[in-house]
């Protein structure tokens, strides 16, 4: 059923960059699963979260609660999404009063030849709209796009782009970095031993990612 959704809600997306050019930046608006999860973040009880894990379908993927063992972390995650979805829907993050925001994301934007320099501002926008409300802010490098998965336009290039921008970013306002690319990539591209069928990480790559977060958190004593 899973990946019957991804499918559909990819030709979707295709059909709208078809009829929307590159140029339209309200994308998000037309993703269904945005639309499906800000309806249930409406209905959601949690009303308070030391950890937010911010990002698109590689954050909704994995139950965090369970891979890190805590009761206090809330998935913000949404299948598709762009940076810019994530601004929009920001309040649904300051309204749990976390303590620290993961923010992963980037490759949907790449996808949507959405300008790197654009990417960029938004990331920035966002970061400063959480450093603003006192929230400790952690960035992860974009993952570049799966061994043997779709990449036109030599892809992963723009991400390697997008990263560096990132990494000066963060070593700039002094925010920790997540370079997950240094453990699971190859050749610029996300290892195919770390990813399912449908081209999003498997339990292997989560494994490998939840270390990394582990050690941010005891860093940050949270």
């Amino acid at each position: 059923m899973f990946i019957k959704l991804i499918i559909i809600v990819c030709l979707v997306l295709y059909s709208t960059l078809i009829i929307h050019p590159q140029s339209d930046t309200t994308l998000y608006k037309k993703n269904p699963l945005y639309i499906q999860e800000m309806g249930l973040y409406e209905i959601y009880k949690t009303k308070q979260a030391n950890i937010v894990m911010l990002g698109d379908s590689h954050i909704q993927g994995a139950n965090w609660g369970e891979l890190l063992g805590r009761n206090d972390v809330v998935n913000r995650g949404i299948t598709s999404d762009v940076i810019e979805g994530y601004i929009s829907r920001i309040y649904y993050v300051l309204k749990l009063k976390p303590k620290v925001c993961f923010i992963m994301g980037g490759l949907n934007d790449v996808y949507m030849w959405i300008p790197i320099q654009t990417i960029f501002q938004n990331y920035v926008s966002l970061v400063n709209t959480l450093k603003e409300k006192k929230i400790k802010v952690v960035i992860h490098s974009a993952l570049y796009p799966a061994e043997g998965a779709d990449n036109p336009s030599n892809r992963n290039l723009l991400v390697e782009e997008l990263n560096s921008l990132l990494k000066g970013f963060a070593e700039k306002e002094n925010i920790p970095y997540i370079d997950l690319t240094k453990t699971m990539s190859r050749n610029l591209f996300t290892k195919k031993e770390l990813i399912n069928p449908w081209f999003h990480l498997n339990a292997d790559g989560y494994k490998l990612w939840t270390n990394e977060v582990e050690k941010v958190l005891k860093k940050l004593r949270i």
